[in-house]
């Protein structure tokens, strides 16, 4: 409590000079001050709206579409790309060591075949190409480390789908090659092969190698592939811990600039819709062929071949697949479609008629804002006029906001922040984890790493049983 002479000090202080020099809050000053907070409330309103202006829609539980900063948004005047922070941080942090090709016996043949005579550029083209492309552009990235020891993952190089194809292995060689490569990795034995990147391009993806459930059942894998099985009905993509990846679009077609063909036009493509590809026996594609027939002019949908005159060329192809309004991409053996992302490229809609298709990057592109998927179990002649009910306002409007996210599928250099290798690079910083363990991997009281037999980490001798 205040004796009486604090409370005498206190009233004394209202006869200081300097008091008067304080001016009271008057109705005006309120008035004021409620006015400021007003304008810089919708000051900021607007530049937010203004700022979001080139960000996709989402939609709420209501049903309605809001804007968020938790998807790509790019800005108006440099098209510079912003990735959004929530979940993936505010800037790329990685260090990823890649396995020389001298440093694991046999490596090679899971590179150039049993013989190494299959050549990297031989396999860098057509479709699985991409098996290449991240592996030489993680050799020149600024995220690779040479150090095992601060690395947050590990990169293993392999093009078991070209050296199948190409003759160099046989099925049973590229396991053998897997396992034996494998197990001369400590830092893979340590993990649990967690922390280990894998890319399986192909249609096939991860099952070009039998023991992937037995030894990849942990590890990343980077795959175009979302629901390809063997014959015991077992996909070998985890949402957990795989990340989809676009395809290898042909290179003439994503460099900027001059481009093997240029888009029409919609009032001077020839077609509503089309299917180029192989039927493969696919009820989905057989279906599309008859509805072709019927409507030839509505639906283009030849039953290319690999040779003879049905075969189309490499620009003859693009030049077909840009005559129509929407490409549509069915399932074949699998679920993926490079059509899908060549739609892109030659400006049409891209129609999905795979029902169980997984698209790369979906945590931050709307799909639904530049591409229509359809349910398989409806291709005919509600599918043609459906689509031919579209405006041609409406269909330039979803191109237009496909043009500004088509350069995450190109697999262009690492300088492009809008490439499909930074999406990538995005994507596998959330992979990460500082804690790495597998069911072989023990510690003591000094935080020794040790195995099973107590035999401290920095001595593990390949090669080690695999976890």
């Amino acid at each position: 409590m205040l004796n009486h002479t604090q409370m005498g000090s206190i009233h004394s202080s209202k006869s200081r000079p300097y008091s008067n020099t304080i001016t009271p809050c008057t109705r005006t000053h309120q008035i004021g001050a409620l006015a400021l907070v007003i304008i810089t409330f919708f000051l900021t309103r607007i530049f937010d709206q203004s700022f979001n202006s080139c960000s996709f829609s989402i939609p709420t539980t209501s049903g309605e579409y809001r804007s968020k900063n938790d998807i790509v948004r790019f800005s108006d005047s440099s098209g510079s790309l912003f990735w959004p922070q929530r979940g993936y941080g505010t800037h790329l942090s990685l260090k990823i060591y890649v396995y020389d090709e001298n440093e694991i016996d046999e490596l090679k043949h899971l590179l150039y075949g049993r013989d190494e005579k299959i050549s990297s550029d031989s396999c860098v083209k057509g479709q699985w190409g991409t098996q290449v492309k991240i592996h030489r552009m993680l050799l020149q990235s600024r995220f690779r480390t040479k150090k095992k020891e601060e690395a947050d993952l590990f990169f293993v190089a392999a093009y078991p789908k070209c050296v199948r194809v190409m003759g160099g292995l046989n099925d049973k060689e590229i396991n053998q090659t897997y396992v034996k490569v494998l197990s001369q990795m400590p830092y893979f034995r340590l993990s649990g092969g967690r922390n280990h990147i894998f890319v399986f391009p192909s249609g096939a993806g991860a099952h070009l190698f039998k023991s992937w459930a037995t030894y990849l059942n942990r590890s990343i894998i980077l795959t175009p592939e979302g629901d390809r099985t063997d014959k015991r009905d077992t996909s070998a993509f985890n949402t957990w811990k795989d990340i989809i990846i676009p395809g290898n679009i042909d290179d003439g077609m994503t460099t900027h600039g001059s481009r093997t063909v240029e888009p029409l036009p919609l009032s001077k493509r020839k077609h509503l819709a089309n299917y180029l590809g192989r039927a493969q026996g696919k009820a989905g594609r057989l279906r599309l062929i008859e509805l072709s027939k019927q409507f030839p002019d509505k639906l283009e949908c030849p039953e290319l071949k690999f040779s003879g005159p049905d075969k189309l060329g490499r620009k003859e192809y693009f030049e077909h697949l840009r005559n129509a309004k929407f490409c549509l991409a069915p399932r074949g053996e699998s679920s993926w479609t490079l059509r899908f992302y060549e739609s892109f490229f030659v400006e049409c809609v891209p129609v999905i008629l795979s029902d169980q298709v997984e698209l790369p990057f979906q945590n931050v592109i709307d799909y639904t804002q530049i591409s229509i998927k359809w349910p398989s179990t409806h291709i005919g002649t509600e599918l043609l006029d459906y689509l031919e009910s579209i405006p041609d306002k409406d269909i330039e409007e979803m191109i237009a906001r496909g043009q500004k996210i088509r350069c995450l599928f190109a697999y262009t250099p690492e300088s492009n922040s809008c490439s499909a290798f930074n999406a990538i690079m995005w994507e596998l910083q959330r992979k990460v984890r500082q804690f790495h363990q597998s069911s072989e991997t023990f510690w003591l009281h000094n935080r020794t790493i040790v195995s099973r037999n107590l035999v401290e980490f920095g001595k593990w001798k390949p090669p080690m049983p695999l976890p």
